[in-house]
């Protein structure tokens, strides 16, 4: 594959790095434009002008499209609807990052417990999974005190708070769901068996790397 420009939407800096490091390793000659708004998630949980925060997000998939990008990556789930709606105006591909995540959760099962950090990320998360497949049965945990760690900046106690409920949770569940990217790094040497959970960044970056295989 020849080079190959991604432009990347972040709405915190906790997915900057790993996000960018999780492309370059899985897409050869990968050159990533990041655009980071770290203001759109404080409005998301105010549900302060919404509308303005979707003109926004698309805005900024625009300006991507305009400086070269090949598709353009949503790396935060909370705002995969306006992905949606962009993926439908730009002529490039636009890809929201939970989007091969809710594929597989729904074809692994019908008991699917959903955890979130971020309450507005919840709706969003499930709502996806539903249409992949209406007759899941989705059980929702949030986990406030995870998202306040890291705005914190205590990563170790925000992948705690998760790796506890995920304890609680593993047995009455056929598979569990991240909702957010900030939150892959819970399972990174944490020793779980990861066979029944599922995280976006991965799985998001392989589909978009799909999609711009069949594009060139």
């Amino acid at each position: 594959m020849s080079m190959i420009k991604i432009g990347v939407i972040h709405t915190t800096a906790a997915t900057l790095q790993s996000t960018s490091e999780l492309i370059k390793n899985t897409i050869d000659d990968a050159v990533i434009m990041n655009i980071l708004d770290d203001t759109i998630l404080p409005d998301m949980a105010m549900e302060n002008n919404v509308d303005y925060v979707r003109q926004r997000w698309i805005t900024y998939a625009k300006t991507l499209a305009d400086m070269g990008a090949d598709a353009v990556l949503s790396a935060c789930s909370t705002v995969g609807p306006f992905a949606e709606e962009a993926d439908t105006i730009l002529n490039i591909p636009v890809l929201r990052i939970d989007d091969a995540m809710a594929e597989e959760a729904a074809k692994i099962g019908n008991n699917i417990t959903v955890l979130a950090t971020f309450r507005p990320t919840l709706k969003p998360t499930t709502d996806l999974i539903k249409r992949k497949n209406p007759n899941t049965e989705i059980k929702t945990i949030l986990i406030d005190e995870a998202y306040t760690a890291l705005g914190n900046g205590d990563r170790q106690k925000h992948d705690c708070l998760i790796l506890e409920k995920v304890s609680e949770e593993a047995e009455n569940a056929d598979v569990i769901v991240f909702a957010q990217a900030s939150m892959a790094s819970a399972l990174e040497n944490s020793g779980l068996d990861t066979d029944k959970i599922l995280t976006s960044p991965v799985l998001g970056i392989k589909k978009l790397k799909k999609i711009l295989e069949e594009n060139n």
